[in-house]
């Protein structure tokens, strides 16, 4: 931990993927940083992911360009930060159980195209060659997107903390943000620190952060849980990430088991009748689980806007520059972000933004 200083150019507030990246691009450009993180690195949203990152995103392609910018930046990430990511090729596949699920890939495809995406429609015999514990008969198509790999999320955080640290920036952990002044002054735990552009980059905690400096920041926390199997046998391999359309089922090699997930319960909905619906459907569209024991992997919270598009962007009559609302996929975005947030800062015109509030 370090101490905190009097002032700064820029604070940034969030210590995730996000919040790192931000904190590297802005010292390398020579811009005063001090990152603020409430906890330890790591340890907010960008700890409960699934370890994936991918360019497709089913219906967004705004998104999938920024997923694209940052996958480039991934495969140099060792060579600027010396932190080695360990990539490992998975694919991500989409399961279609709907015509119109079909029909919208079809309409989108173009744009995804556009935005730099490798993604095709294949049918069920190619979805199980992707796939081999897929029941054919349960789905009529699906899309297949090779960019998608397997990574280790810590490392990208240590990563870009070790870069922003070399060119400069001041990292506080275990600094939870108090208050936040119309000038920009931040009151922590810690102490205060007055900085010309205050950087909202705090995942779960987003819209507090934003609300304290004024701003309504419409993003929202939801719990996330993550699953393990036990060891299935015999052990299918490396399996793609694996998304069902309609439910949401993920699923995805881990080590010798099987990681999943479905969303969270409905707000009506136990815990117990939650795990029941997966299990259900596990088994449904992956015969070979069908009843195969589940246990808990990891849980945490994710920052969600009303779209599913992060806001990245400057208010327009505060000191104030928000990346939020990944919804789960900063890991994703964090190098795009990162250079996003820099332009803005920076004055530079962004090459592009996310969804505006």
């Amino acid at each position: 931990m370090s101490a905190l200083p009097p002032r700064t150019d820029v604070v940034v507030i969030g210590g995730g993927v996000v919040g790192t990246s931000v904190a590297c691009h802005l010292a390398e450009a020579g811009v005063g940083t001090v990152l603020l993180e409430r906890g330890s690195l790591g340890s907010g949203a960008s700890a409960a992911t699934a370890g994936v990152l991918r360019t497709y995103f089913p219906g967004d392609p705004h998104t999938g360009g920024l997923a694209v910018r940052s996958m480039a930046a991934y495969r140099t990430f060792a060579e600027r930060t010396g932190t080695p990511l360990g990539l490992e090729r998975v694919g991500f596949l989409v399961l279609f159980t709907e015509e119109e699920q079909v029909e919208e890939f079809h309409r989108t495809q173009p744009a995804q195209r556009a935005a730099g995406v490798e993604v095709e429609l294949v049918g069920p015999a190619e979805a199980v060659k992707c796939n081999p514990l897929l029941c054919e008969r349960s789905i009529i198509a699906a899309a297949w997107s090779p960019q998608a790999y397997a990574c280790d999320p810590a490392a990208i955080v240590r990563g870009y903390a070790a870069a922003a640290l070399e060119a400069g920036a001041v990292l506080c952990t275990e600094a939870p943000v108090t208050g936040i002044d119309p000038d920009g002054r931040v009151h922590t735990t810690l102490g205060s620190i007055t900085a010309d552009t205050v950087v909202c980059a705090a995942g779960p905690w987003a819209k507090q952060v934003a609300a304290m400096a004024g701003v309504d920041l419409p993003v929202t926390s939801y719990p996330i849980e993550l699953l393990l199997t036990d060891p299935p046998a015999p052990h299918p391999g490396t399996l793609p990430m694996t998304l069902h359309a309609a439910s949401g089922l993920r699923i995805r090699s881990w080590k010798d088991r099987i990681l999943l997930g479905m969303g969270r319960p409905r707000p009506d909905e136990s815990r117990r009748t939650w795990l029941k619906r997966l299990s259900q459907q596990l088994g449904t569209t992956y015969p070979a689980l069908d009843g195969i024991r589940v246990h808990r992997g990891w849980s945490g919270s994710f920052d969600g806007s009303p779209n599913g598009a992060a806001f990245i962007g400057r208010h327009p009559a505060r000191p104030f520059v928000y990346a939020a609302g990944f919804s789960g996929q900063g890991l994703c975005q964090a190098p795009a972000a990162g250079e996003t947030v820099r332009d803005l800062v920076t004055g530079e015109q962004p090459r592009t933004e996310g969804n505006r509030p």
